[in-house]
């Protein structure tokens, strides 16, 4: 562990992103620096995710929210970036696209697997729901994601289910989960120039029609 590494790093890319704003904004992007240090300090975040909560942190203060990171919902889930304004909450969940050694033979399935979850659990508490990455990661978001409720048909979420029961049991994602989930946003985190790019998932999938297919293809082999 390297804390003063840590703390430079963020100090240094806070400094250089509020460097024009208004003092308000320094002070509630100052909050989620000191926030991320202290959780460094319990080993409990690493550097190149940090870096990512704090790019979309600064993105949402700019925008009027106040802004935690690490946010726990529940007992068993804990969010990468909360916020808040009036009645308005914003969840953001950040995909570095990284896959556990455990899953080296089935990284596609289970990144997809990975992301349905994400939107099936998280999203119910918060009336915004993102999810962020970089411009070298590609979301494999399960094609029933980008229609309404009402119009995700039986047979799909069936399919969706059965693979995201066999990553995640503990506990199981709900039918019910999955057919209420929803996605609003795609953030693509530009972390050398410190920004973000907004794309709504219609968009997100017009641009990377590939990952749909993907994300298409594993849930048919179930």
């Amino acid at each position: 562990m390297d804390l003063f590494r840590f703390t430079a790093d963020v100090s240094s890319l806070s400094e250089r992103m509020t460097k024009n704003s208004s003092e308000e904004v320094v002070d509630r992007l100052d909050f989620v620096r000191n926030r991320l240090v202290d959780l460094y300090k319990r080993n409990l975040v690493k550097i190149n995710h940090s870096v990512m909560e704090l790019i979309c942190a600064k993105h949402l203060i700019e925008f009027g929210y106040s802004v935690d990171v690490e946010r726990r919902l529940t007992d068993i889930l804990i969010c990468d970036v909360f916020a808040s304004k009036g009645d308005g909450e914003a969840i953001v969940e950040i995909e570095t696209g990284f896959i556990p050694p455990e899953h080296a033979l089935d990284p596609t399935a289970y990144y997809v697997a990975r992301i349905a979850s994400k939107i099936s659990r998280y999203s119910k508490y918060a009336n915004k729901f993102v999810l962020a990455t970089t411009p070298v990661s590609i979301l494999p978001i399960p094609d029933l994601f980008r229609f309404p409720v009402l119009a995700r048909r039986a047979d799909e979420l069936q399919k969706l289910k059965l693979v995201c029961d066999k990553y995640y049991k503990d506990p199981p994602i709900e039918v019910d989960d999955i057919l209420n989930g929803r996605l609003h946003m795609i953030y693509i985190i530009d972390i050398d120039e410190g920004k973000i790019q907004e794309m709504d998932v219609e968009t997100y999938f017009d641009q990377l029609q590939i990952a749909s297919e993907v994300s298409t293809r594993i849930m048919e082999k179930f």
